[in-house]
């Protein structure tokens, strides 16, 4: 009796062999340098001086533990500036995701200079948070900026308002400035991953009589949901961390508002406390606090928003 052959699959790539186990660890050495000399040992540096009251111009520590964390949270102008990121997140995160995905669902459209019009999406993104910063503060200076030249010669002159001295309007300058810069990096992901939705799925949805809106929200969104889990994560760090170049130059943090300026975001006042009124160990207690927050908030990402997100297959 026959026995039916037995086929192996050929190796569809190729396969790098150590010879024994020092080699791996030869070739990580160089990046596992420079991420220790740059990034761990200053981290674990900041975490220890957390614990402690240093004067950074005398060069003495005095071990003090929790009690720079306790100061902080008992602090009234602190507990304003962690809600005022709060709400500065929330809104960078929402407005900034919903104008991104629907500026990338129309620039999909098959359009004559759809490219042109992509390109002009895309073109914020090349510019630095300080470059950034810097046009913003011009447009709305309150003497000569753009804005308030048009506002003027609508209104007689009547409405110029002063963008950076009240605090509501300089909060919501900062805001739309950080939403501008950020569209850019979410476009590019939101059109790339629409341009890559099966056709067919959403032809068979027009089809049986699906409205366009019907079409999105049914069809394609679900299928955006894992670019937008992480765009989400992405753009929470960013509100976080990127907003100090927008906030120095738009505002440094003022105008000031009840305990606090209203624009002094969590990464402003770190460098406030270390860098201008060196309070270093305060500084440090903030950068912790802020890694707890970090940690946190991927730790929620990966437990909870995971469990929504649909992965076409």
């Amino acid at each position: 009796m026959l026995k039916p052959a037995q086929t192996t699959a050929p190796a569809t790539e190729d396969t790098a062999v150590f010879r024994g186990s020092v080699t791996p660890w030869l070739f990580l050495i160089p990046t596992l340098l420079i991420l220790a000399v740059f990034i761990y040992l200053p981290a674990l540096r900041t975490l220890r001086l957390a614990a402690f009251q240093a004067n950074i111009i005398l060069g003495t520590e005095r071990f003090v533990g929790v009690q720079n964390v306790t100061e902080l949270l008992l602090s009234p102008a602190y507990r304003q500036v962690a809600l005022q990121t709060l709400v500065f997140t929330v809104l960078t995160v929402s407005l900034g995701l919903l104008c991104s995905l629907s500026l990338a669902w129309l620039a999909s459209r098959k359009v004559r200079g759809a490219k042109a019009y992509r390109l002009l999406l895309i073109y914020p993104y090349a510019l630095s948070p300080a470059i950034a910063g810097t046009l913003w503060l011009f447009m709305f200076n309150p003497e000569i900026g753009v804005v308030n030249q048009i506002l003027g010669s609508l209104t007689a002159g009547e409405v110029k308002p002063r963008w950076l001295d009240d605090p509501i309007l300089a909060f919501g300058l900062v805001t739309l400035a950080a939403i501008w810069k950020g569209l850019a990096y979410n476009i590019v992901f939101y059109l790339a991953t629409i341009q890559n939705l099966p056709g067919d799925v959403m032809q068979a949805a027009e089809i049986d009589g699906a409205s366009p809106s019907q079409v999105f929200w049914r069809v394609a969104f679900p299928l955006l949901t894992p670019i937008t889990f992480f765009l989400v994560f992405t753009n929470i760090i960013a509100a976080l961390f990127d907003s100090f170049a927008l906030t120095d130059i738009l505002t440094r943090g003022g105008p000031y508002f009840q305990n606090a300026g209203i624009t002094t975001f969590l990464v402003y006042q770190l460098y406030q406390d270390g860098f201008v009124n060196f309070k270093t160990g305060v500084a440090a207690a903030q950068a912790a606090l802020m890694l707890a927050l970090v940690a946190f908030i991927t730790w929620m990402q990966f437990r909870v928003g995971e469990r929504r997100v649909h992965y076409g297959g």
